[in-house]
């Protein structure tokens, strides 16, 4: 499977028209498990998926053009297509992109955001400026999407100098799981942070996939 095809795909003895009613998720592929959970939870069987890497957020300039390549792809078959990103980093970009397609994207400006709620995450910045936040996707994937990049298995020495203004970490929990919560434990470790855990279910994406009818 190639970067940009659904993941749940309509079988190939299903005409192209009657893909017609159906709705695409383009994803960062941080969101994979969280959208699949909540699609198959819901019954949402008019949704597809499909999800972009992760690790696009290291270069969020790439976003607004990976979303746009996606969306070109599918947008013949399908009815609608929502957006599984916040900015993300991409200063307006993102919606530029969608301005330009009609797809729809999640409200906020990342994934910690409408995983809370707008207003909640909008509090806790103003409560304790220095948050790294964790989700559970971060802190199941943690060595490789903060640890490598920043090369500090290489350059210990480098961790007191990225994060000398942060004051916590921060788990904002999807599910209750006890591995992911000592992950947690071991990602603040690693930074010398205390944790705290914040149990926020799916928040806003939850709405976001049920309200996206079959059309």
């Amino acid at each position: 499977m190639t970067v940009g095809e659904p993941l749940f795909p309509v079988g190939p003895d299903e005409a192209a028209d009657n893909r017609i009613g159906r709705v695409l998720v383009i994803a960062c592929g941080a969101l994979a498990r969280e959208i699949v959970a909540l699609r198959d939870s819901n019954g949402l069987d008019h949704v597809d998926l499909t999800c972009l890497p992760a690790q696009l957020h290291n270069t969020p300039d790439k976003i607004p053009d990976a979303v746009r390549r996606a969306i070109r792809l599918n947008q013949d078959a399908y009815s609608r297509i929502l957006i599984g990103y916040g900015d993300c980093g991409t200063g307006g970009l993102l919606d530029k992109v969608l301005e330009e397609t009609g797809a729809e994207r999640i409200e906020g400006a990342h994934c910690y955001a409408f995983f809370t709620g707008l207003e909640a995450f909008s509090q806790l910045e103003d409560d304790q400026l220095g948050t790294f936040y964790l989700t559970d996707f971060l802190a199941r994937h943690f060595q490789t999407m903060v640890i490598e990049p920043l090369g500090l298995d290489w350059h210990p020495h480098l961790r007191d100098l990225y994060f000398a203004h942060y004051t916590r970490v921060l788990y904002l929990a999807q599910t209750e799981n006890s591995e992911l919560e000592e992950a947690a434990h071991q990602a603040a470790a690693r930074l010398d942070l205390p944790l705290e855990i914040r149990r926020t279910g799916y928040g806003l994406l939850a709405p976001f996939l049920s309200e996206a009818p079959s059309a």
